[in-house]
C-alpha cells in the first residue's frame, strides 16, 4: 500500500488524536486570502477534518478532494448538512475538475504527498487570478520539555523501530512556488501545547505512516516501549508544537 493511502485504513484513530492547528494560525490565513461568503476554497485531503472546520465556518463555498474513501466518508457525516460543504472522493493528480476556479487552495500536512511539479502546477491552474495557495504542518518536539524521556525513547526507536517498507519520500519544496509562477513565499510560525498520556502517546503515535508497517515482534516491542517510557517519566509527555504556514498567490495578470 501507499504510504499516501495508509491512513484511511485508521478513520477513527486518525479523527481523534492527530493534531489541530491553533485559531491564530486560521486568523492569519483567513485575513490574508480575504476568505468568506462568495469566495471558493479548496482543501487538498482533509483527512477527517483537522483544519478544515474553522474554514467552512467563515461561510465560503468550501470544496475537498479526499483519497481515502474511508476519510472522505468521516467528513461527509461531519460536514455533509452544511450548505456551504462539497467533497468529492478521488485523486487531487488525476482528478478533473472543469471549468472549477478558486479563490483559495490549501492544504495541512497534505501537499507534499503530490509530486512537487504536479502540486504547484495544478494549484497555480485551478487558482483565480491573485487566489491563495496555503501550506502547513506541525512540527512537534518533545525533547524541549524533558530530555530525559526523549532519550529513552530514542533508545526504543534503535531497538524496535524496524518497518516493513521505509519512508523515502524526499523533501517537498514549500518554498519552490515562484518557480512555477507563484509570487515569493511568506512563512509564518504559531505555537501550542499538547500533553498526553502513554496511552495517548502510543495511540498518536499509531497514526504515523511507517510506524503502521512495523512487524511483530518488534511492533509489541516497539509500542510497549513507548509506553513504558512515558509511564517512567510520571505518565506524561508535552509537545511545544509549531504551526508552519506557508502562502503565496498567483499573480492577477
Amino acid at each position: 500500500m501507499e504510504f499516501r493511502k495508509i491512513f484511511d485504513t485508521i478513520p477513527d484513530q486518525f479523527d481523534k488524536y492527530r493534531p489541530r492547528y491553533s485559531q491564530e494560525l486560521f486568523d492569519k490565513l483567513v485575513d490574508y486570502a480575504k476568505i468568506g461568503p462568495g469566495k471558493e476554497v479548496l482543501e487538498l485531503g482533509p483527512g477527517t477534518g483537522q483544519a478544515s472546520e474553522p474554514i467552512i465556518k467563515t461561510g465560503c463555498d468550501y470544496h475537498a478532494i479526499e483519497l481515502g474513501e474511508h476519510l472522505y466518508a468521516k467528513m461527509k457525516v461531519k460536514y455533509a448538512d452544511l450548505p456551504n460543504f462539497s467533497i468529492v472522493n478521488d485523486d487531487f493528480i488525476t482528478h478533473d475538475f472543469g471549468d472549477q476556479k478558486f479563490d483559495m487552495i490549501y492544504s495541512a500536512a497534505t501537499i507534499q504527498w503530490i509530486p512537487e511539479e504536479i502540486a504547484y502546477s495544478k494549484t497555480f491552474e485551478l487558482l483565480k487570478p491573485g487566489g491563495v495557495l496555503a501550506m502547513m504542518f506541525t512540527r512537534g518536539d518533545y525533547k524541549e520539555s524533558n530530555e530525559a524521556l526523549y532519550d529513552k525513547i530514542q533508545k526504543v526507536y534503535e531497538d524496535y523501530f524496524k518497518p516493513e517498507t521505509k519512508y523515502a519520500q524526499s523533501g517537498f519544496g514549500y518554498k519552490n512556488a515562484p518557480a512555477y509562477g507563484f509570487t515569493e513565499v511568506e512563512t509564518y510560525n504559531f505555537y501550542g501545547t499538547r500533553e498526553l498520556t502513554a496511552d495517548d502517546y502510543v495511540e498518536y503515535s499509531r497514526t504515523h505512516c511507517d510506524h503502521l508497517v512495523i512487524p511483530e515482534p518488534y511492533n509489541t516491542q516497539f509500542f510497549d516501549g513507548l509506553r513504558n517510557a512515558v509511564l517512567e517519566e510520571g505518565n506524561k509527555i508535552i509537545f511545544k508544537d509549531t504551526y508552519v504556514l506557508y502562502l503565496t498567490r498567483k499573480p492577477e495578470r
